[in-house]
C-alpha cells in the first residue's frame, strides 16, 4: 500500500475529513453468505444485462468490503479492485484469500478516484464499476470525471450516486460533519438516526402482529446488520448529492448513453446509472 496515501487517509480521519467505511467492512465480512455472494453477482448480471463476464475487464473503484469484486471474479471477469481506506483494501485482499479462484486475476490496491494520473496508469476496462462511492471522496464532480478514461470504447459505466434532495440533504450533510467532527456525540447521533429510519417499519411490525420481522429479513436480504448500516449511513462523510438530470447531463455532455437508469423515488438512497461510451 501507498505510505503516504495511508497516512493522509489517517489524518483526515483525524481531523474529523472523512469516515473509516472499511471498519464496518470488517464486521460485513463476519457475517457475509453465500446467499449475498450470489446476490452481488445476480445484481451485476440484471444491470449490466449479461450472463457472463467471461473475458471481460472491470474496474471496481472504490470497492469497499470487496463483495462485487468478487461476484464479477465469479462471473468470470479480469477484476482490478481500489479503494483508498486500507481497512477496505485489506477487507478486499481477505474475500479474494477465502474465494478467489487462481485462474483468474483479481489485482487489489489501495487507491484514489481523485488520482487521475493513477487512474490512467491502469489502461482501460469493459466495465467500470463504482456504486455508492464517488459521493464520499469530498470532490464528486471530478471523481465523476475521473472515471470517463478508465472506460474502453463502447464500454459500460455503472455508477450510484446520492439522491439530491435539497433542504434534507443539507441536513443530513450537517448531521455527518457533527457526528465525524465531535466524536463524543456519536452514541446520541447514531441512536437518533436508529430511531428515524427504523421507527416505522418496527412499528408497523407490531401492528401487523410480527414484532421485529423487518429487522431480521434485512440481516439476511443484505448480509450486514441493520445497526452497521446505520453507523454506515450517519457516519458517511464527506457527503455530495446530485440530481438524476445532473448525471445524465454531465456524461451525455462527453459521450455517454444512458442504458439503464434506476431512481430511489425521493428517498434517503442512491440513483443507480448505467452508461455506454462512445467509440
Amino acid at each position: 500500500m501507498p505510505k503516504e496515501t495511508t497516512t493522509e487517509f489517517q489524518k483526515e480521519v483525524r481531523q474529523g475529513q472523512r469516515f473509516e467505511f472499511g471498519k464496518n467492512w470488517q464486521q460485513f465480512l463476519r457475517e457475509l453468505t453465500e446467499e449475498r455472494i450470489q446476490a452481488a453477482a445476480a445484481s451485476l448480471k440484471s444491470n449490466l444485462e449479461v450472463e457472463t463476464l467471461r473475458g471481460l475487464t472491470f474496474l471496481d473503484v472504490g470497492c469497499g468490503s470487496g463483495l462485487f469484486s468478487l461476484a464479477a471474479h465469479r462471473l468470470g471477469a479480469l477484476v482490478h479492485s481500489l479503494d483508498y481506506d486500507p481497512h477496505s483494501v485489506a477487507c478486499a485482499l481477505e474475500l479474494r484469500r477465502r474465494y478467489g479462484s487462481e485462474d483468474l486475476p483479481w489485482t487489489i490496491e489501495q487507491g484514489s478516484a481523485l488520482d487521475p494520473e493513477y487512474l490512467g496508469s491502469l489502461g482501460t476496462f469493459d466495465v467500470v464499476y463504482s456504486w455508492g462511492v464517488l459521493h464520499h471522496t469530498g470532490s464528486m464532480w471530478a471523481a465523476l470525471e475521473n472515471m470517463i478514461p478508465p472506460v474502453a470504447p463502447r464500454g459500460k459505466l455503472f455508477i450510484a450516486i446520492y439522491n439530491d434532495q435539497g433542504s434534507t440533504s443539507r441536513r443530513w450533510l450537517a448531521a455527518k460533519k457533527l457526528y465525524n467532527g465531535k466524536r463524543w456525540l456519536r452514541p446520541v447521533l447514531s441512536g437518533l438516526c436508529l430511531v428515524y429510519v427504523w421507527w416505522r417499519p418496527l412499528v408497523k411490525d407490531v401492528l401487523q402482529g410480527r414484532p421485529g420481522r423487518s429487522w431480521r429479513d434485512y440481516r439476511r436480504r443484505r448480509g450486514m446488520s441493520p445497526w452497521r448500516d446505520v453507523v454506515d449511513w450517519i457516519g458517511g462523510y464527506p457527503f455530495e448529492v446530485a440530481k438524476p438530470e445532473e448525471i445524465f447531463q454531465f456524461y451525455r455532455t462527453r459521450g455517454f448513453v444512458l442504458e439503464k437508469l434506476k431512481t430511489c423515488g425521493g428517498s434517503l438512497g442512491c440513483n443507480e446509472y448505467v452508461f455506454r461510451a462512445g467509440g
